[in-house]
Parts: C-alpha cells; sequence; structure tokens
C-alpha cells in the first residue's frame, strides 16, 4: 500500500514539476518576444515558486531588474486599503453600511450622508472622478494639476467632496480612484494616524514586508525602478510625466516586490490580515465582477472553471498584476515598469498554465 501512495505522490509530483517547466518556458519565452521589463512570481500551493526578472530597472544606466527590484504597484494600493478598512469592520470600529460624513463629519457635499462605505469600496458610490484625466493625449496636452501639483490628503478630499454625485448611489459601477482617497482618509480618522503609518502597523511591520511603502516625491527610495512609457503613436519609450506619486494616496501611491507581495497574498489568503468570512465578503463579485478592491470571477482553464481575483495596476508605465487561483491557491504577482504589453492578458494566460 505504501508503494502505491509512494509512485502516486511521485507521479503527481512529476507532473507539477512539468506544469513549472511549462509555465517557465512560456514566461520566458513572452518576456524576450515582447521586451518585457519587470518581475514575475508564481508560487503554487505546496510552496514551489518560479521567480524570473527581465529588463532594465534604469536604461541609461543599463541597471538590471531582480528579484529584489522594488516597483510602483499603483491601484494594487486599493486591496491594502480595502483591508484596512475590513479591519476597521472587525474590530467593530466601522460599519460598511453607514455613510461618509459618519466618519468623516467634515464631508462637505451631498455624497457625505447619501454614499456609504461599501459603495466607497465597490466602486458604485457616484462620485465624480477628481483628476479628470480621460485619456493619454489630453493627459500630454494639458497636464494632469491633480498629480503634478503638491496636494496634501486634506487637499484632495476637499476637492473630492466639494463635487455633486453623478449617479444614484449603489446603481452604476465606476471606477474611481476618488473612492479609495475617502476610504484612506476615513483610516486615518479612525486611527488617529497618517494613512501610511496604519499602513505599515497593520500589515507591512507584522508581514515582514521590509520592501514596500508609499511613495513621495521627495524621497528617494533604493533599488525603485524607474518607469517607462509610449507617449505617443511612436513606440518610443519616454520617461514619464513628472507627478507627485502620494497624490495617488490610499488609491495608488505604493511600492513593493514580487516577494513581498506574495507575503501579502499568503497572509491574505489563509486568514491572517482579515477572517475567511471577511474575505469572502470581499470576494463576492458586484457590479462589473468587482469586489472589495478587487476584480473577482471564474477563470476558464483546461476544460474546467476556476475562482479568481485580480487586482491590477497601471499608471503610465507602472504596470501591476496580483492574481489569484481560489480554488488551487496558485498566485501570480507580476511588477513592470514599462507599458509595453498588456498585462491582463499575460497574467490570464500564465494562470491557464500554472493550473494543475
Amino acid at each position: 500500500m505504501r508503494c502505491i501512495v509512494a509512485m502516486v505522490c511521485l507521479l503527481c509530483s512529476a507532473r507539477l514539476f512539468a506544469q513549472d517547466d511549462a509555465v517557465a518556458s512560456f514566461v520566458d519565452g513572452y518576456a524576450n518576444t515582447h521586451h518585457y521589463s519587470g518581475s514575475i512570481l508564481v508560487q503554487w500551493h505546496d510552496g514551489t515558486r518560479l521567480d524570473r526578472s527581465y529588463g532594465l530597472a534604469n536604461i541609461p544606466s543599463r541597471v538590471a531588474n531582480t528579484p529584489q527590484t522594488r516597483f510602483k504597484i499603483a491601484s494594487v494600493t486599493k486591496l491594502f486599503t480595502s483591508v484596512l478598512i475590513l479591519q476597521l469592520v472587525e474590530q467593530h470600529k466601522l460599519d460598511l453600511d453607514q455613510p461618509i460624513r459618519t466618519y468623516l463629519p467634515d464631508f462637505a457635499g451631498e455624497a457625505g450622508s447619501k454614499v456609504t462605505i461599501q459603495q466607497l469600496l465597490n466602486h458604485t458610490s457616484g462620485l465624480p472622478s477628481f483628476d479628470a484625466v480621460t485619456d493619454q493625449a489630453t493627459a500630454l496636452k494639458e497636464g494632469i494639476p491633480v498629480y503634478q501639483l503638491p496636494h496634501t490628503s486634506d487637499q484632495l478630499l476637499a476637492q473630492i467632496s466639494s463635487g455633486k454625485l453623478i449617479s444614484v448611489p449603489g446603481e452604476k459601477f465606476n471606477y474611481n480612484n476618488a473612492d479609495y482617497v475617502v476610504l484612506g482618509k476615513i483610516i486615518a480618522r479612525l486611527y488617529g494616524q497618517p494613512y501610511e503609518d496604519v499602513l505599515k502597523e497593520r500589515v507591512l511591520d507584522p508581514l515582514h514586508m521590509i520592501d514596500s511603502g508609499v511613495l513621495h516625491h521627495g524621497d528617494i527610495v533604493d533599488r525603485l525602478a524607474d518607469t517607462y512609457w509610449y507617449p505617443d503613436e511612436r513606440k518610443i519609450l519616454s520617461r514619464e510625466i513628472p507627478v507627485y506619486p502620494e497624490n495617488w494616496y490610499a488609491a495608488g501611491a505604493m511600492y513593493s516586490t514580487t516577494d513581498d507581495l506574495r507575503k501579502f497574498a499568503d497572509a491574505l489568503f489563509n486568514g491572517r490580515l482579515i477572517a475567511p468570512a471577511t474575505l469572502q465578503q470581499m470576494i463576492k463579485p458586484g457590479l462589473d465582477e468587482y469586489g472589495d478592491g478587487l476584480w473577482s470571477y471564474q477563470l476558464t482553464a483546461k476544460g474546467a472553471k476556476h475562482p479568481v481575483v485580480k487586482r491590477p495596476g497601471l499608471i503610465m508605465g507602472a504596470q501591476a498584476q496580483f492574481f489569484h487561483v481560489m480554488d488551487q491557491d496558485i498566485t501570480i504577482i507580476m511588477l513592470g515598469n514599462t507599458s509595453v504589453i498588456d498585462s491582463d492578458a499575460l497574467v490570464g494566460d500564465i494562470a491557464k498554465r500554472a493550473i494543475h
């Protein structure tokens, strides 16, 4: 009997290693063909990992990307903000069904009494976008004042709260950074500390995420990759528009590494950040298959459907993907520093090959 069990284990192990090799071969081939620049980590349920880096963190100095390179993670930041909000719910300090003004009494606009915390989490608030960026061409021609001029988080909140709602709360999905800026201010108000201090104390320090934090224009972050993008049809990589990254605040101001985000994934999906029941609430898909800070849907692979969650991030040249196959406990982290690929398509293709 022991021999049979051993043979079965050996066969399973052989299939797993073959799968890992197939994923590695695909990722290497894709990166070389499409000039991918960044780091990719895949972790299977047994702890087996694929860890690859490609391209340059700094093009003029020819500094290579490595697994230790830190990247801007853009809207993956929203997932951290969602966790901090749900921790407050578990501490009975916050009720998702209460309106904004319950926790921010000085929120001036009509949304203060009409928009709930839950509607901020799932982007159904009806708040107008405060950055007013509709397309890349307009940003290049007219600039992006809300990101290119210094703003405090209080100034951002004042700007958000001054406008009228553009839709009835709860009725439409409208992806909007303003929602998560408000959530960040609620976190800061309830803890009596700046958002990034709460983030550090509640998530980064406990998980030993020593390569993660919040970006500030004036700070030099060791090992942080520069970011490059295609500003026009010529498809020539250029430096990004100069911005104040902290103006993305709780919606998109963080940096991290693939391994730090792996630590975050391990903690999130194993009940060490929020309870399993709270996690299920987080990933329950609503409008546009969006939960609380992430997309949640079914991925078809190898003839079967698998529940997955995805949190992408994109700001000019920064391209990030946080992806988890729920029923197989597979995590995929992609952090890139050029805007030359479709990262949504790539992470899906990797997942389909990683699933056993």
